[in-house]
């Protein structure tokens, strides 16, 4: 099936940071449809692999084997261009008919000349019909000088040149890399030279210029330097540096010129720099360094390993054979990539595309309709922008937890939520800096901080006065972290709050059952999984919380899931689940179930409720059509309410495996404020969609008290 949808993303020269746009179009198009493709026409060779091409690969909207998205390499090109130019169309071909759209990526001009290369990159884009996105990079061609606004018109005005000549159709123009002041200026010079376009109206759209995204890996560094790691831990070598210091001094000396996220070069002779750079990096009075690089092939002294090793510092430090000169220069040779492997650079990018490129006016461009079909990666970007939209404030209590700390800067650096994490501040700073993560907006407060928790155990002591909770009691119960992070929500300092990742489900939500307790209309606190299926999203409930609910829970547990589907965009058409279908079967469990349907069709007249159904009945419609012929939820159901937990705790982890699907939660429903559990072997990406989860449903309650406590914290 051919597709309506293809963009050339191509550059005039190289260093543009292509890769970033390229990344924030594939996304943008992944959220609108289901089926998204990549192709590379022309790739440095065979023997090596293309690592923009597997970056884009890697994306959760893109289901394609590397080998097929590559069209010709440059040998090829060279060797008889009409010919390369058919296998690139041929190949294109292939890949579009799997595909409701391809992002196509121009070459990186690593081999010929620019205008050659140009040239050929907008003839292909002509021969495969799809408008080009000219990448323009805001510095010299070498990544040096910033360009001026009038600089960029002069480039602008030849590349558009080189594209009409070639016949090329210009979709808009992108300048990335531009420095953070000029933004308006070079906007105002690239429009300039568009004035009088053959295309008409051309958006311009500009990128600042990013350290961190040219910044080249410890683990980068290591292997252009030829070093062999010695000590430190291997979860920092993907953290970015962004400096380096050649410490070929005295120690004094050296002190004052360490920077944030720098690699340090030390001689290896030099054991006093050494010590004293690794004390520095674990003192909170000096800078968090990337790395240490000990050259010159000298080998540590037995007894400085000894006190290396006994510092137990989580500093990579690595030695070589270079010398100074050599070392530093192959350092800040070393460029950054963009890879699928760099969490923070990946959020970065994203949204540095997403604030300074209107996604909306470049679908409009590519004339994308909506898709008919809600993928996972689809819904997953509407519960971010849902959040984003809203803009909660969350707490995550387990700040010492590296999955939590990725999740919270992921979050503040897509602007999905704001964040408070709970722990030593010190230390959870520095345990992000060293991850390489941007914590700088989150908020971290201290359990133990004495005017919070004089405030907090005054409040636990009143509400639990009738279980017989003393305030002295209540001074230690609060400094827990889940029943802290409680108190926050419940006193209007936060939203809501998630947690689960290190504590069990009851640790979790018992302070919430205590504190928080259920709406005024709610018997129990149930749960339901967002089960996001190829092209659909369903309900299922209840799945984590109550073992065996009785008639008139079962009933409760139906209508929140309801609520809950309502809440995220799910039209609730609800099947009460047994083991026989209308009146066909009779027992203890199909009467519990149709006494439940009874229940919620009373209490709740307006939904549209079936049961007891069995769950082929109510998701498959050739059988409804033979089992339940006139019903308007039978074949067609969105919320799907478990008899008991047994089997609805195994049937969504059966579904979630056996059907590939994404399952979203264990999201909890009935409380006055939201708290929501983590499992606890729970990924960075379903932190996230819990965070968002929960922003979502802290939006669609009243909005909290503004609370200032002692210390003048605002909510």
């Amino acid at each position: 099936m051919a597709v309506s949808t293809r963009i050339y993303i191509t550059s005039a020269e190289g260093h543009t940071g292509k890769s970033t746009i390229a990344l924030g179009v594939l996304d943008t198009l992944s959220h609108e449809l289901g089926r998204v493709g990549v192709f590379r026409p022309v790739a440095r060779s065979t023997d090596e692999r293309d690592y923009v091409l597997e970056l884009l690969l890697a994306h959760d909207g893109v289901d394609l084997g590397y080998d097929q998205c590559v069209g010709v390499t440059y040998d090829d090109v060279h060797a008889d261009p009409d010919a390369a130019l058919a296998t690139i169309v041929s190949r294109f071909a292939a890949v579009e008919r799997q595909c409701d759209a391809v992002v196509v990526i121009g070459s990186d001009y690593t081999d010929v000349g620019s205008p050659t290369e140009l040239s050929f990159n907008a003839r292909v884009a002509a021969n495969l019909g799809a408008p080009v996105l000219l990448v323009l990079g805001g510095r010299s061609s070498d990544g040096g000088s910033a360009r001026s606004g009038a600089e960029m018109r002069q480039v602008a005005e030849v590349t558009t040149a080189e594209l009409r000549s070639e016949h090329a159709s210009l979709l808009g123009v992108v300048a990335n890399r531009v420095e953070p002041e000029r933004l308006d200026e070079v906007v105002s010079g690239i429009g300039g030279a568009l004035a009088s376009s053959p295309w008409g109206a051309v958006p311009v759209w500009a990128l600042p210029e990013d350290r961190l995204l040219v910044a080249p890996t410890v683990r980068a560094v290591l292997s252009a330097t030829g070093a062999t790691l010695l000590s430190g831990d291997e979860a920092l070598l993907d953290r970015e540096a962004v400096g380096v210091v050649v410490a070929a001094m005295s120690m004094e000396n050296v002190l004052p010129r360490l920077t944030e996220g720098a690699i340090v070069v030390v001689p290896g002779d030099r054991s006093d720099v050494l010590v004293a750079t690794v004390l520095a990096h674990a003192s909170e009075t000096f800078p968090s360094l990337a790395g240490i690089v000990l050259n010159g092939g000298f080998e540590l002294a037995p007894q400085v390993e000894r006190l290396i090793a006994g510092l137990d510092s989580p500093l990579p430090i690595a030695h070589n054979d270079l010398g100074t000169y050599d070392t530093a220069l192959a350092i800040t040779q070393t460029r950054g990539r963009l890879a699928a492997d760099s969490s923070r650079k990946h959020d970065l990018a994203l949204s540095l595309f997403e604030t300074h490129v209107d996604g909306e006016q470049l679908l409009r461009l590519l004339q994308v309709s909506p898709s008919g079909v809600v993928t996972p990666l689809m819904f997953e970007y509407q519960l971010l922008e849902r959040a984003r939209g809203v803009q909660k404030h969350i707490v995550m209590p387990e700040g010492d937890d590296d999955r939590i700390l990725r999740a919270a800067s992921t979050l503040l650096q897509r602007g999905v939520a704001r964040i408070t994490l709970l722990g030593d501040e010190p230390a959870i700073r520095a345990r992000g800096a060293e991850l390489g993560l941007d914590l700088a907006e989150a908020r971290i407060l201290d359990p133990f901080d004495p005017s919070l928790q004089v405030q907090f155990a005054a409040e636990y002591a009143k509400l639990r006065a009738h279980k017989g909770i003393s305030a002295s009691m209540a001074m230690d119960t609060v400094t827990d972290v889940s029943y802290f992070g409680t108190m926050m929500v419940k006193l209007g300092l936060a939203d809501g709050m998630v947690s689960g990742a290190k504590h069990t489900t009851a640790h979790t939500i018992r302070p919430a059952f205590e504190v928080i307790k259920t709406l005024p209309d709610v018997g129990v606190v149930s749960s339901v999984f967002l089960m996001a299926l190829a092209d659909r999203v369903l309900v299922y409930g209840d799945c984590a919380v109550i073992p065996d609910p009785t008639a008139e829970q079962l009933a409760d547990i139906a209508i929140s899931s309801a609520q809950t589907a309502e809440q995220f965009g799910i039209e609730p058409r609800v099947a009460m689940l047994s083991y026989s279908t209308g009146d066909s079967g009779s027992g203890a469990d199909v009467e519990k179930v149709r006494a439940a349907t009874a229940l919620v069709r009373e209490r709740r007249p307006d939904l549209l409720v079936e049961g007891p159904i069995q769950y082929d009945a109510a998701a498959d419609p050739t059988v409804a059509a033979a089992k339940m012929p006139d019903s308007e939820v039978a074949g067609r159901a969105t919320v799907f309410i478990f008899p008991d937990l047994n089997t609805g705790n195994n049937t969504y982890k059966a579904v979630q495996r056996s059907a590939g699907a994404v399952a979203i939660g264990p999201i909890l429903q009935g409380l006055r404020k939201p708290i929501n559990d983590l499992s606890r072997g729970a990924l960075v990406g379903d932190i996230v969609n819990t965070v968002a989860i929960t922003a979502i449903q802290a939006g669609t309650d009243s909005a909290p008290t503004t609370v200032t406590t002692p210390e003048g914290i605002p909510s």
